[in-house]
């Protein structure tokens, strides 16, 4: 020590010999300013490691296991986990197997599958013209084939579309009746002209919920009777001869088989058309007489008459 003094030695020289605390024992010396080489990974040790191998807290002496892994073989790399395999898209059916829907059948059903989507093809093809030839306006098919036209929408597919019309109705339509009475003495006598409409209309007001018998029977039966005669009253085929009866045992629901003391035999119905006057505010001229259309007389018989009504005299007088 007291040959080599610290004062014959230069500063840049203790100053390389005095690495700081920070250096590593035996370790290479590296030249002020230099930069320091790469550390190479067998000579780096994580601060507070042994020499001993590292082993996790609390675990045994044999292989180290994943925890929640099961005791079964691990899959193979690349093969599906459980959880993926049910998000897999299924294979396509192998060539020749069984497809979906009429696919899928044999070649006698695949034949009848066909045909019977070609008949509800046609059929909904055929009833979807019948209803555009029905609501549209007169032309040459309607005027040729109406008939036809008729026969498939009546009863069951009957459109009435006068709600949404650009021209709605404009007109009250009463209808009226009167009856021809034999009475007690064997004379007769004829009622004046009863307002079954007016009757109905009364049924209607101040009550909350009118039943659609009251609002809509007499109404509708009439339309249907205008719309399957002729101009003079004359039954137009099948629907005319229906709505004949139709009307009649609707009259007849409102007279009674009996009145006034004695047994309706014949009726006669009318109705009266009366145009709705125009705005005060508009210029239009309409003509606000009443407009009649008067129907025969026809005689009362028992099909007319509701299930007990009249005696049975009056049943077989009106027959004859």
């Amino acid at each position: 020590m007291d040959s080599y003094d610290e004062k014959d030695v230069p500063d840049g020289e203790e100053q390389a010999r005095r690495p700081g605390s920070d250096a590593a024992d035996g370790g290479p010396q590296t030249a002020p300013g230099a930069a320091a080489p790469a550390p190479n990974s067998e000579d780096v040790t994580p601060p507070g490691a042994s020499d001993t191998p590292a082993s996790t807290p609390g675990a045994s002496d044999g292989p180290a296991s994943t925890p929640g892994a099961s005791d079964g073989p691990a899959p193979a790399p690349g093969a599906p986990t459980p959880a993926s395999a049910a998000l897999t898209a299924p294979e396509p059916a192998a060539p020749g197997s069984p497809g979906p829907g009429i696919a899928g059948l044999s070649l006698p059903y695949q034949v009848a599958g066909a045909l019977a989507l070609a008949v509800v093809a046609v059929v909904g093809v055929v009833h979807i013209a019948m209803v555009f030839l029905h609501v549209a306006p007169s032309n040459t098919v309607t005027k040729q084939h109406g008939k036809v036209v008729d026969d498939w929408i009546y009863p069951e597919f009957e459109q009435n579309w006068k709600l949404f019309a650009p021209n709605p109705l404009q007109q009250n339509i009463a209808v009226q009746a009167r009856a021809e009475i034999r009475m007690a003495d064997g004379n007769r006598r004829t009622t004046g002209w009863i307002d079954l409409s007016a009757g109905d209309g009364s049924g209607i007001r101040g009550n909350p919920l009118p039943s659609h018998t009251q609002q809509n029977e007499l109404r509708r039966g009439w339309e249907f009777f205008i719309n399957s005669h002729t101009d003079d009253n004359k039954p137009n085929g099948l629907r005319g001869e229906l709505s004949d009866r139709y009307i009649h045992r609707i009259v007849m629901l409102r007279l009674g088989a009996q009145r006034d003391g004695g047994t309706v035999e014949r009726v006669q119905v009318r109705s009266v058309t009366t145009s709705v006057k125009a705005p005060r505010w508009s210029d239009e001229k309409i003509d606000t007489r009443p407009y009649y259309r008067v129907v025969p007389w026809w005689t009362v018989t028992p099909a007319d008459l509701p299930a007990g009504a009249g005696s049975a005299e009056a049943r077989t007088e009106a027959g004859r």
